[in-house]
This record gives C-alpha cells, structure tokens and sequence, in this order.
C-alpha cells in the first residue's frame, strides 16, 4: 500500500533527526584543539555544512515534489523515466535570435543573470552549423547566479532575415519559454517593465508552494518567473 505523505515525511524526520543527534553530542565532547574528538567534530560539522548548502539548493524542488504525491525510493523516482545508452552530459544552453543585442542583454542582466561573454563569428564553420550562407554575427552568453544556467543571446548582420518570430499564445506549438527562479515576482516585474516586458496573464499561486507568471522578454520570447514561497 502507497505510504500517506505524513508517512513519508515522520520517516524522513526519523532518519534525519538521529544523524543530528550524533553529530550534536560528538560535537560537544571535545576535550582539546588536537584531540582525535576534536578532529571528529570538525569533521561532522563539515559533513552538517555540506548537507545544509546540499539542502539549500535542492530541498525546495524536492519538497514541491512530496507535495504533488512524488515517492523516492533510495533518493530516486522510480516513475522518471531512464533512456540507457543516453550520452547526455547536460543542458549546456538555451539560445534566443535578437534585434538589439545590447537591449536583450541589459534585459536579462535587470533579471538577474551574469553576462559571461560576448564575441563576433562568422565563416565556413557559422554556415555549416546554421545552414546559412555567409553569416556574420555578434553573440552573448549571460548566465544564472549560480552558474548552472546559460542563455545565448545572438543577433545576426547577414544574412538578413526575412521574417520575424510569431508573438503566438501560450498553447501553441512548438512556441519556446525559459522559466527562472527569482526571489520576488513583483519586484522582478516591475524592475523588467522598464525594459518593455510584458505580462502574459497573471501572476498565479499555487498553494502555498509557489507564485508562477509569464511575462513577454526580447522579441516577444516567454519566460516564465517563479517565486518559491
């Protein structure tokens, strides 16, 4: 029978708690800076340091999770599903086509992000990534704060293009958003409106988990901002 989630967190409380408990006692039995006890204790409290930073970073989409009816078994999700021979590494970027470069990165730089780098490129090797002939382009690299994240930022000189990106709803498909975590929407919203940002709908909430919204960035592109609660 599937455990209730109370279940799952007493037992992750009965797990977690003892462990502490040890850590907190062997912290206090140091006789000396040199003792083998004070070694241990430096040690546990590095491991305690570590967990809490591990928690810190991790904890929130887990617990969102638990919340939604997720089960871990051994710290995994036995419903994710698992492709074997996958060569995947990680998500290395996601890139957006902009008019005005300078105004794209001073956007995503309003949000929160780094600008990591910026250069021109062009040639044989341009052509045969895009499948375009003779391009010349300049580009940019911003990334999230704790440097997991980046976004590409391009804009193109030649040759010039013949269309625009569809300001399209929400529900079509095919249609691309990057989603951010930020510390407060509100303040988030009101600091990119200045930058032309737009809000798609509303800003939503749910539960007590998160505020959710979606504004329109760069050349209508949707991102969504996320206020973990």
């Amino acid at each position: 029978m599937p455990r209730s989630q109370p279940d799952l967190i007493n037992k992750l409380k009965i797990t977690i708690e003892p462990t502490f408990a040890t850590v907190r006692h062997r912290t206090k039995v140091t006789k000396g800076p040199s003792s083998r006890a004070a070694g241990l204790a430096r040690a546990f409290k590095r491991i305690e340091s570590a967990q809490t930073r591990w928690r810190a970073v991790n904890a929130p989409h887990l617990v969102a999770l638990v919340r939604a009816g997720a089960v871990f078994v051994n710290g995994k999700n036995p419903r994710s599903p698992t492709l074997r021979g996958m060569t995947i590494y990680r998500m290395d970027h996601a890139g957006v086509v902009v008019e005005d470069l300078a105004a794209a990165i001073a956007f995503f730089v309003e949000l929160g992000l780094e600008l990591e780098g910026e250069a021109a490129v062009e040639g044989e090797w341009v052509d045969q990534l895009v499948g375009l002939d003779g391009v010349r382009a300049d580009i940019a690299v911003v990334r999230t704060p704790d440097g997991h994240g980046r976004v590409e930022l391009s804009t193109f000189h030649t040759p010039v293009a013949t269309s625009i990106a569809p300001r399209a709803p929400m529900n079509t498909p095919g249609i691309p958003r990057l989603t951010f975590v930020v510390d407060a929407v509100d303040d988030v919203l009101d600091r990119l409106r200045a930058h032309g940002a737009e809000l798609v709908g509303e800003v939503a909430q749910y539960g007590d988990i998160y505020r959710y919204c979606y504004i329109r960035g760069p050349e209508g592109i949707i991102i969504g901002l996320v206020e973990e609660l």
